[in-house]
């Protein structure tokens, strides 16, 4: 039986909420739908180097793990032949993602995906929690990106795998980066053991946070 979080006091600005779901809409009708590059990535060979990375975190056979903002679940069937002994949990707030996600991987075994947001949802409590990508957009709140990293890291029994920008080109609007430095200080307050990795792929950087 998976137990679960109590959700933190805060959630995402309905003003904020709204110019992801106009994001996603306008790269379906750009870029078709089911595409990687109607997540926001550039192609799907930048979704898949970052999904090896974020798949490093551990061995994840015989575990449970959550997908926090897992688009079309793309992340589940690359997991599915790494660790084919995971059990997943896909948490997406755009129906029209979501519905993608279940149509491709809601028949692999031990897969769940559900409808929510992350930020204020109450979550399962999972071994792993990996994020790629879904902390890349502006948030009004400045304070956003540290709230729901101590969210997400107090939410797994393991490590937490995320995930940011070091650059983003100010033309994509929407679209946010973070210095390196900042969220790894951060990061280091929370836990005494975290990696960091941005050896893979320019202004792009991962971290892990392990308990």
């Amino acid at each position: 039986m998976i137990s679960h979080s109590n959700p933190k006091d805060f959630t995402m600005s309905l003003l904020d909420t709204a110019g992801i779901f106009r994001f996603h809409k306008e790269q379906i009708q750009t870029y078709g739908e089911g595409t990687a590059e109607a997540l926001g990535w550039e192609n799907k060979e930048g979704q898949l180097q970052r999904f090896e990375v974020l798949s490093a975190i551990g061995d994840l056979n015989h575990r449970s793990v959550l997908d926090a903002g897992c688009g079309y679940g793309d992340l589940r069937g690359y997991l599915q032949d790494k660790y084919p002994d995971i059990r997943y949990f896909g948490i997406e707030q755009i129906p029209a993602l979501l519905d993608i996600a279940v149509e491709r991987y809601a028949s692999l075994p031990e897969t769940l995906f559900f409808q929510g947001d992350f930020s204020s949802a109450e979550l399962p409590v999972t071994d792993y929690i990996l994020l790629s990508g879904s902390l890349n957009y502006i948030n009004s709140d400045p304070l956003f990106i540290l709230k729901i990293i101590e969210k997400l890291f107090n939410n797994c029994r393991i490590a937490f795998g995320f995930n940011l920008l070091s650059y983003a080109d100010p033309a994509q609007g929407l679209i946010v980066s973070y210095k390196p430095d900042f969220i790894r200080e951060y990061c280091n307050r929370l836990s005494s053991n975290i990696q960091f990795r941005d050896d893979y792929k320019t202004n792009d950087y991962t971290i892990f946070m392990y308990h």
